[in-house]
């Protein structure tokens, strides 16, 4: 009987060890949309909605515009740093250090649209982000050419895909990058880059995961599911899924 006890309870502990490590921490990511310059009127909605997305993929997410978060303990318990919207000089010196120390640990970076208007005095995060916003025409559909449909963040999407949004022009394109998705600008009105349009890459520079998307100025661009899951699948990436 005691042996027949015995064996009962390691047959329980042997089935709760293995259900106790199937269980995955979430990953924790810091959602950031302090603006120094234009403020886009789809931050607040966009919030709401990166909220939900989060929540049904079972990762955790923070939001805040106080910069001081990057000088905190608590910064370490984060996986990935999202810049949304965000704009102009929004880090002081110390801040940039610590910015740059968390995500040398290891960490992802992921921007969205107003991530490139942003830090404009700052090289390295220049070759962080990729690329500086230059200009843009009114809001209007476009072709976008989807060149890679493997990778996370577009492998749900068409060929091509017509999408309405804010069309970014770059500068300071830093080479390197990854390129996603290009916009065919005789499919609109006011592109001024010519044949080499990106607007939306991926890259691993000093051991960083990076992600960017150039779409989501709109509130109604935050309602698209193919803009929905290229969100989740550039998260995903730069969280190592």
């Amino acid at each position: 009987m005691r042996k027949i006890c015995t064996l009962f309870l390691l047959l329980f502990f042997s089935a709760y060890l293995t259900e106790a490590a199937s269980v995955v921490t979430p990953k924790k990511v810091l959602v950031f949309t302090k603006t120094a310059g234009f403020r886009h009127d789809n931050i607040e909605e966009g919030v709401k909605v990166l909220s939900k997305l989060f929540k049904e993929e079972n990762i955790g997410m923070y939001h805040t515009e106080d910069a001081s978060i990057f000088l905190s303990d608590s910064l370490k318990n984060f996986d990935a740093v999202l810049f949304f919207s965000t704009t102009g000089t929004i880090l002081d010196d110390k801040q940039k250090s610590a910015f740059q120390d968390f995500l040398k640990s290891g960490k992802g970076f992921m921007g969205i649209h107003a991530a490139t208007d942003t830090e404009y005095d700052w090289p390295w995060y220049n070759e962080l982000v990729g690329a500086y916003f230059a200009s843009h025409p009114a809001v209007q559909e476009a072709k976008i050419e989807v060149k890679n449909r493997k990778h996370l963040a577009t492998k749900h999407l068409p060929k091509i895909w017509i999408h309405k949004d804010e069309w970014y022009d770059f500068k300071n394109v830093r080479p390197g990058l990854n390129i996603l998705m290009s916009l065919d600008e005789t499919s609109y009105e006011g592109g001024k880059m010519g044949e080499f349009h990106p607007i939306a890459w991926f890259r691993e520079i000093d051991g960083i995961k990076m992600f960017y998307t150039g779409l989501g100025h709109t509130k109604e661009s935050f309602l698209e599911p193919n803009f929905q899951k290229q969100i989740i699948g550039g998260l995903k990436y730069v969280l190592g899924y």
